[in-house]
């Protein structure tokens, strides 16, 4: 049924209640001029949802015409809630407690012509635009929480979208960290075994060691990253500042000259900390591996009472690397992310004496917003 249809059978309804109200109650004003007016202020009630201040200024103008031919029926009170439950409902605020007002003194004009008693007629107004107001209320409540849903299911869909792009980010750091750092040390070592292949054996099989020490241990993270993929009650070990001194140490085997020095407290750090303290070492070796193969290498950790120091500086490149110009720039980019995720910083940059530093402050509280 379209709306048109709708309101003109409302209005029909209500002008032949209202009609036939005046004509089953001897009290009401009799005659044909009464029940016009009847009519007049019951088919009004057809209007009410989309000129609901127009409705009840049709129905009160009327009763008051009504009411000085003879007084109201009591059948015209139901029309009366009726036109005072719409104001309620669909008018504003003032207009709707003045409809109710115009309505009461509409009835109290009956009341005085019929010399009735007027009690009826200060509540029953009220008690229709109360109704209408309260279900008004509730509708606007009720928009207000679909809406809030609404917006909390966006919310819901953009932060899970957010966290997909954050894992999908960490996923690549850590594959960035593994492959390159692997590759690196199989170069560097592959091309050192071809040049001393022909006059000393023993370090050309010193170096296809470091190769296969360098699979085995790529091989290894790798098998664990799946398994976390996999099955995220495969947790594994928390990560430890040791990891540090054992890439040292890997790094040292491979033929970096690299020293490590461990300062102040280091204990009681988050997880979060440590795997970026530990992603910052790995990246400053892998990129001293790659552009200064052959430059001294310093790795510092000093732990202080509000933040985690880690630092990682080599000197200027004897010569070309074999691996230079082959980086994609993404693992700098990664461990930005990381250090940035646990409300970190990290700078980069060369030095003075044409090196390379990587340094990064990380606090030992993680703030709830660092992510």
């Amino acid at each position: 049924m379209t709306p048109l249809r709708a309101e003109l059978l409302v209005g029909g309804a209500g002008a032949a209640v209202a009609a036939g109200a005046m004509a089953i109650d001897p009290s009401g004003a009799a005659g044909a001029p009464g029940d016009v007016l009847a009519a007049l202020a019951g088919g009004a009630l057809g209007a009410t949802r989309r000129h609901p201040r127009l409705a009840w200024v049709v129905a009160v103008a009327a009763l008051l015409a009504l009411a000085p031919l003879g007084g109201l029926s009591f059948g015209l009170y139901p029309l009366v809630v009726a036109h005072t439950f719409c104001a309620g409902r669909w008018d504003g605020l003032w207009a709707g407690v003045a409809a109710t007002l115009a309505m009461i003194g509409a009835l109290e004009l009956g009341v005085l012509v019929d010399h009735d008693a007027g009690v009826p007629a200060l509540f029953i107004p009220p008690a229709g635009w109360g109704a209408g107001r309260a279900l008004r209320e509730r509708e606007l409540v009720a928009a207000q929480l679909a809406e809030r849903a609404r917006e909390l299911e966006e919310e819901r869909e953009a932060h899970a979208a957010l966290s997909v792009r954050y894992e999908r980010a960490r996923i690549a750091s850590e594959l960035h960290d593994i492959v390159a750092h692997a590759i690196s040390v199989m170069v560097v070592q592959a091309s050192a075994g071809q040049r001393l292949a022909a006059r000393d054996p023993q370090l050309t099989t010193e170096a296809f060691e470091a190769i296969a020490d360098a699979a085995k241990q790529a091989e290894q993270d790798m098998g664990l990253l799946v398994a976390l993929l996999g099955d995220e009650d495969a947790l594994g070990p928390a990560p430890d500042l040791a990891l540090i001194e054992e890439l040292v140490a890997r790094a040292a085997g491979s033929g970096l000259d690299v020293t490590l020095r461990l300062e102040g407290e280091r204990e009681g750090l988050p997880a979060s900390v440590v795997a970026a303290a530990n992603g910052v070492v790995r990246e400053g070796l892998t990129n001293a591996l790659r552009y200064a193969s052959g430059a001294p290498v310093s790795v510092s950790v000093r732990g202080g009472p509000d933040a985690l120091m880690v630092e990682v500086a080599n000197g200027p490149a004897a010569s070309s690397g074999d691996l230079v110009g082959t980086g994609t720039g993404s693992g700098l980019m990664g461990l930005r992310e990381r250090v940035g995720a646990c409300g970190g910083t990290l700078a980069a940059g060369p030095t003075p004496e044409g090196g390379w530093r990587l340094c990064a402050r990380l606090p030992r509280r993680v703030t709830a917003n660092a992510g």
